[in-house]
């Protein structure tokens, strides 16, 4: 007689007795069972000398909660954890575990890859099949329902973030730009204006991301206003910017006058789109010799030398790169470890190519709430794993005002 089995089944069998995955979740099982007792131990001994007025102890263990099952990136696990009896206590003293928190159906791992793959162009219907493919059958639950209410979370996370406080922060160096975006439902693209900055340890941190009417003075003045009201009222030491008049316009209204830095790579394009196909590859070589040289000197000539060369026949081209003159060597004025950082917006650029990934696979994210929900959440994924610049030790120079000629730190005689 033959039995027929099914394509469930088989996936089924295939994770219950494929041996090193069973080994895996079994490992996993009692790694986090032996935290979970170590956890509660510890709290309980923390407390072991309070006593009620019948001399009883007022934190005692109190058997277990019923089991739940976690889906890890090992598949699903089921766990067991020790109850706590510690009513006595005052309620915000009372234990809460760090390892396994309340309502907790998911690692952190699995957490971040959700939005990961959606802002990866995943589209909601096909989320079941593809974190099976990953995690395991047990990740068939996800539905595009369970994705949409991801994004109305993310959507409140980034209401709430937009209110947080920034008093005694600072930031030395910012990067401000302007992207563009469809909004599928909104029928016009999207100007998200994104600030990032970095923090006296180095560390880059997203400081705002506003919906703005393309890139004008007063969208970018809205936001500073809003930073300067929440806390931030120190003046970046740098600003990197594209050349936008608005963010510059504003900036000055509100921080007052600072040095900023016009991205080389903006200019770049702007100056190569004025010139011919046949000339642009030379021509990009003469840029990165201005602002790759080793001196400010020698930047002016390598300067001089692109104006020289194709001023007479390409007037416009050079003409954009003149317009920014005294915004174009900034960067010398700081630490030179400090220059691959600060000559462009590229840490704005780079987070947002898969901003643009998401969109061309997508057509669009629908309303412009849902592009900023989406934006957001990416931008705080990606600065889970965003490096501290480098030289970062010199920052604390920059703070405190000495002075940079040529990357290098001026001793007074």
């Amino acid at each position: 007689m033959s039995t027929t089995v099914t394509n469930n089944e088989k996936d089924v069998n295939r994770e219950d007795f494929d041996p090193i995955e069973s080994l895996a979740r079994e490992g996993a099982r009692r790694i986090i069972a032996e935290a979970l007792e170590a956890e509660v131990e510890e709290f309980i001994n923390a407390h072991k000398c309070l006593r009620d007025s019948d001399g009883h102890r007022v934190v005692v263990r109190n058997g277990y909660k019923p089991a739940r099952k976690i889906l890890t990136s090992c598949g699903g696990i089921e766990v067991q954890q020790p109850r706590i009896d510690d009513r006595k206590l005052p309620a915000g003293e009372r234990f809460s575990s760090a390892i396994l928190p309340k309502f907790m159906r998911k690692t952190p791992t699995l957490e971040s890859v959700i939005p990961t793959l959606y802002l990866m162009g995943i589209s909601s219907n096909k989320f079941p099949d593809a974190l099976a493919a990953i995690f395991g059958e047990n990740a068939k639950g996800f539905s595009p329902s369970t994705i949409m209410r991801l994004k109305a979370v993310w959507t409140e996370e980034f209401g709430q973030w937009t209110k947080r406080s920034l008093e005694g922060k600072e930031y030395l160096y910012v990067w401000a730009d302007g992207v563009y975006c469809n909004a599928r439902l909104d029928h016009e693209k999207l100007c998200l204006l994104v600030i990032i900055g970095v923090t006296p340890d180095g560390k880059k941190e997203l400081l705002a991301v506003h919906q703005g009417i393309r890139e004008s003075e007063e969208s970018w003045t809205e936001i500073l206003v809003d930073l300067k009201a929440r806390g931030l009222t120190k003046a970046p030491k740098l600003a990197v910017c594209d050349g936008a008049l608005g963010f510059q316009n504003a900036v000055d209204k509100i921080w007052g006058q600072m040095k900023i830095q016009r991205c080389w790579f903006h200019k770049t394009g702007n100056v190569l789109d004025k010139l011919p196909d046949c000339v642009q590859p030379e021509a990009k070589k003469a840029l990165k010799n201005i602002y790759l040289a080793d001196t400010k000197e020698n930047a002016q000539k390598a300067y001089q030398k692109f104006l020289d060369t194709y001023g007479k026949k390409y007037p416009k081209a050079t003409e954009c790169l003149e317009k920014d003159y005294d915004d174009l060597f900034r960067f010398y004025d700081f630490p030179a470890e400090h220059w691959v950082h600060i000559r462009t917006t590229n840490p704005i650029e780079s987070t947002f190519a898969t901003v643009r990934l998401r969109h061309k696979s997508t057509k669009g994210n629908g309303s412009g709430a849902a592009t900023l929900a989406m934006v957001f959440k990416l931008c705080k994924e990606a600065e889970k794993h965003w490096r501290r610049i480098k030289g970062f030790e010199k920052l604390k120079l920059v703070q405190e005002g000495r002075e940079f000629v040529d990357g290098e730190l001026l001793i007074a005689a």
